[in-house]
């Protein structure tokens, strides 16, 4: 089967030439944050005004488009902006992370309407996780005052290479017990809607692209710091995820052969000296030896610390975690240097917690960029954190989501089957 390249979570099938143009729109009109106008529609599709004008009055017809406000004056007259209509439905985000799980409760225009994270342990396995992600989302839309039949579709994250036909993870270093369990299918069928499934750091791309610091940014690294590392690679404007699902796997590039033992099973992988959890125990361990004039033993419990606690030390200038985050910083520029000078991408994202620090971890990253790859490839090249935060995930799984959505309520015979 083909897959229709302007959909982003790659599950809608190719359509016909109507049904094409009528997919190209809404995703012009999805991710024009400022609007756009039939004239504008035509001017970028290279369609015809009555084209468009059919269009989008079936998408009117259907519900799902709406004129929002007024643009500005083209022809002698003020040009009528288009948007998605946001009655016509909900969808839920899902980030099952490491040691978080974050829903996030949208309308199909993308507005968020709540959201909820708490504490989580990936490591216990789908049986006892699964059914804490289905008590999470129906307490988030009985808050909201729905049901699950309200629900139009729900896109899920998790950290682990996604073999996107299975919907399912294989063998994934930091997701013990889960491989080869049927996610997708289980949640489909737990929750009677359609449910997308991907990695966590490409969908940490995705979100950062269609809502935040990259927007419109077709050649986009996402470099997602959290318990482990991860990379979303967005290139010509589609996820690229290789051929089983593994690419982007930035945390087990080998960076000191002799380094520590990884979650992976080799030795000295970036996730090892960069990642949260590596973060979080050279600080346990420098504490343990009694380290002088550092201010994170008064954190918290040295069982309990973790890289945030380490961040927020370096933030309230604590010199010892600031060396712990800056050398950090300096490994993941090494791997992220070799990324760029492969993929030459136009602008580099640093999301998961610890990039909430700012240049405090920036810059580290940047000086080891600048020294690492090629002139030509970081001449014009941006790396800067992600504007969503903790979100970037989630929202990358409402893109999803939307796109499932939006091709059942226009195309309602099209099958979204993963074959």
């Amino acid at each position: 089967m083909e897959w229709d390249l302007l959909s982003p979570n790659g599950l809608l099938p190719t359509l016909k030439i109507k049904e094409s143009n009528k997919h190209s729109v809404l995703n012009l009109i999805r991710f024009t944050s400022e609007g756009i106008s039939r004239a504008g529609l035509a001017r970028e599709l290279g369609l015809s005004r009555a084209a468009i004008t059919s269009i989008i009055n079936d998408l009117m017809e259907l519900g799902v488009v709406r004129e929002t406000s007024t643009g500005p004056v083209t022809g002698g007259r003020r040009s009528k902006l288009l948007g998605i209509n946001p009655q016509n439905g909900y969808v839920v985000g899902v980030d099952i992370g490491a040691t978080h799980l974050g829903l996030v409760l949208a309308d199909l225009s993308a507005q968020v309407l709540d959201e909820i994270v708490v504490g989580f342990d990936v490591k216990k396995g789908p049986e006892i996780c699964l059914p804490q992600v289905d008590e999470l989302l129906c307490q988030l839309i009985e808050t909201a005052n729905l049901s699950l039949g309200d629900i139009r579709a729900i896109g899920v994250g998790v950290p682990g290479p996604v073999v996107e036909q299975a919907g399912a993870v294989i063998a994934p270093p930091i997701m013990p017990g889960w491989d080869h369990f049927p996610i997708r299918d289980h949640l489909t069928t737990l929750w009677n809607c359609p449910v997308a499934l991907n990695n966590d750091a490409e969908l940490g791309a995705l979100g950062e692209w269609a809502y935040g610091a990259g927007r419109g940014e077709p050649y986009l690294l996402y470099i997602k710091v959290g318990y482990g590392v991860g990379a979303g690679l967005l290139i010509n404007g589609q996820v690229y995820r290789g051929a089983t699902g593994s690419a982007g796997e930035i945390g087990h590039i080998t960076i000191n052969d002799q380094g520590p033992l990884c979650t992976c099973g080799n030795v000295g992988c970036l996730e090892a000296l960069a990642g949260g959890r590596a973060i979080a125990e050279r600080a346990k361990l420098a504490i343990q030896q009694g380290r002088p004039r550092t201010q994170l033993a008064l954190v918290k419990p040295v069982e309990a610390m973790s890289a945030i606690d380490v961040a927020s030390a370096a933030q309230m200038g604590d010199i010892f975690a600031q060396e712990i985050i800056a050398e950090a910083g300096e490994y993941l520029g090494i791997a992220i240097a070799s990324l760029i000078n492969i993929v030459n991408p136009g602008m580099v994202i640093i999301g998961g917690g610890v990039a909430r620090m700012g240049d405090l971890f920036l810059e580290p990253i940047r000086s080891s960029v600048r020294k690492r790859s090629l002139e030509a490839a970081v001449n014009t090249l941006r790396i800067t954190a992600a504007t969503l935060g903790r979100r970037s995930t989630s929202m990358g799984s409402v893109v999803q989501a939307l796109s499932i959505a939006l091709c059942t309520i226009t195309e309602p015979k099209t099958e979204l089957n993963h074959e």
